[in-house]
């Protein structure tokens, strides 16, 4: 059992050791924007999942070889070639997404206020080619529990259709919820956190696997992201947790689990929605707090902005800790 935590350990230090260099580097490049909630909103660099994926990467590939080459120190973890092609197709498609969301992040609103690569039409449509690995393996399992109709084998409708709606609506719904230093990665901190301890007491040890390396990759990155930010996740970061979040429900059979601790997103959705998808999360400083652009609700952080009364810093801890008391929920329902 002493390789899963060396593995993580190892996604940690790519992460740790890789992300001062990426600031640097997107700092040359003029990959920046405008970090919106502070004074005089100073140019930050974008596109930190960059070195999550990094370390997600490092830390899986890690464990696959362990497994291969020191069977006996992955005890009963992944012990068969048909688990470690599932690995491998979950591995794929969280590369694919985060890649998507770094094209995202390429293209620079004028003014340098946000990142404007794709439109909202396109991100659906492309974020599908990531659900591919995990569709064309026959990933997952077929049985499903729906509300008041029980369990139902649902067939070649799981990989053709229910892999795909996952995969899309998991990392475009994370995407919509931004904008805070520290908020998304805490966020993500705390769902993986929870989804991968609730996988392994359920000896679902795949879903804990893939949870717990990225949990020690979010966990260094969060160092760099942390109010006041060194460098902002982009959409990388969230796509990659969109991704993970997927092939954590998907591989590790965690259907029920992952869309609870979604509850927030879920609900930030239908926030978004009122404004047709056209409002941000993010709000504007003023005498050292965070100002709502709207006279509305359109976002989760919306009823804390609105005051006026918040910083950017306690807004971002009430989100992670809104998270949390969902995230919660999965060993109660």
């Amino acid at each position: 059992m002493i390789s899963p935590f060396l593995c993580a350990a190892i996604s940690f230090l790519i992460v740790w050791f890789m992300t001062p260099w990426l600031i640097k580097y997107l700092n040359k490049i003029g990959l920046v924007v405008k970090d919106m909630n502070k004074e005089h909103t100073p140019l930050v660099p974008i596109s930190g999942g960059l070195a999550v994926m990094a370390g997600v990467f490092a830390g899986l590939t890690c464990f696959i070889f362990f497994r291969t080459f020191l069977p006996n120190n992955s005890a009963s973890l992944l012990l068969d070639n048909e688990s470690l092609l599932q690995l491998f197709a979950g591995i794929t498609a969280i590369m694919i997404i985060s890649f998507v969301g770094f094209i995202d992040d390429l293209v620079i609103k004028r003014g340098n206020e946000r990142s404007s690569g794709l439109r909202q039409w396109q991100k659906p449509l492309i974020t599908l080619s990531a659900a591919v690995p995990l569709m064309v393996i026959n990933a997952g399992t077929k049985v499903m529990g729906f509300p008041f109709l029980g369990e139902i084998d649902v067939g070649l409708l799981y990989p053709l259709v229910f892999i795909p709606i996952g995969v899309v609506g998991a990392a475009n719904m994370i995407n919509m919820l931004g904008g805070f230093n520290g908020m998304e990665t805490g966020m993500g901190i705390i769902c993986m956190g929870m989804l991968g301890l609730y996988a392994y007491v359920n000896g679902l040890y795949m879903g804990a696997l893939i949870a717990l390396i990225t949990f020690a990759a979010l966990i260094a990155f969060y160092f760099y992201n942390r109010y006041p930010a060194k460098i902002l996740p982009g959409d990388s970061l969230t796509y990659l947790l969109g991704g993970v979040l997927a092939s954590i429900a998907i591989l590790g059979n965690m259907e029920k689990a992952a869309l609870i601790v979604s509850i927030p997103f879920f609900i930030e959705f239908f926030l978004k929605a009122r404004s047709k998808f056209r409002a941000q999360t993010y709000g504007y400083y003023k005498g050292g707090k965070v100002q709502s652009k709207y006279k509305k609700i359109y976002s989760i952080p919306h009823f804390f902005t609105r005051t006026g009364k918040f910083t950017e810093k306690q807004i971002s801890y009430i989100m992670i800790l809104i998270t949390l008391v969902f995230s919660s929920l999965i060993w109660v329902i």
